[in-house]
């Protein structure tokens, strides 16, 4: 019986870690040569989608991931490499919005106003990049966030028929990714079961919205 308890044991560990390696390698080998490091390199794109994050750590420090993410937006824009850029994340609360916050970041960063739209619905990254082809009518685009998550966001892209490539922000130090690192490994899994078994629709979608550079209502 104890033979039989240490196989099931060693069995239910090795089944949540297979499917993190499965997952991670399908969604690398579906974002390989999609992302750029240089913005040099970057094709050029009309819009710019860029991933939601939180401003501030849980600590209340500057996040260096929103601070990256930001700066690599704006340097995208200020090359020529996309006309616009779409900001999308979560506005759980009158307190905490993401996408407001990201909105505010660029114009200090020196984006006009009108080159920045907002996506106040992306509340996970499947539904940043689903409303940003049915809601704003993109089926071309480059996604701006860290590596590690252009490439999902990049996988999701392309299983809904988005042409989509990566400028990748730069990286945080290790000691603060941990935690993100291995939530990525989770968020992964998740992404290929709403993927290729569930076919998980965004929570909200919307009346279209044209980018143009006219006032968004």
């Amino acid at each position: 019986m104890k033979r039989k308890t240490k196989i099931l044991v060693l069995g239910a560990a090795f089944i949540p870690l297979a499917a993190m390696l499965l997952a991670g390698v399908l969604v690398r080998h579906a974002a390989r040569d999609r992302t750029y490091d240089d913005v040099a390199d970057v094709p050029h794109r009309k819009v710019g989608l860029v991933l939601g994050c939180s401003r501030r750590t849980a600590e209340g420090r500057p996040n260096p991931f929103f601070v990256n993410r930001m700066q690599a937006a704006a340097d995208l824009y200020m090359a020529g490499k996309v006309d616009y850029l779409l900001v999308s994340g979560d506005n759980r609360t009158l307190r905490y919005n993401e996408t407001r916050d990201m909105r505010k970041a660029l114009l200090k960063l020196g984006v006009p106003a009108n080159r920045v739209y907002s996506d106040y619905a992306g509340f996970r990254t499947l539904d940043s990049i689903v409303r940003a082809q049915r809601v704003f009518g993109q089926t071309s685009l480059t996604i701006v966030s860290q590596k590690f998550h252009n490439e999902r966001a990049i996988f999701i892209a392309l299983h809904k028929g988005i042409d989509a490539i990566g400028f990748n922000a730069r990286e945080v130090a290790a000691a603060d990714t941990l935690v993100t690192r291995y939530r990525e490994q989770l968020a992964r899994v998740r992404t290929i079961l709403d993927v290729y078994l569930l076919d998980t629709p965004p929570r909200f979608l919307g009346d279209r919205i044209t980018i143009d550079g006219s006032p968004q209502q």
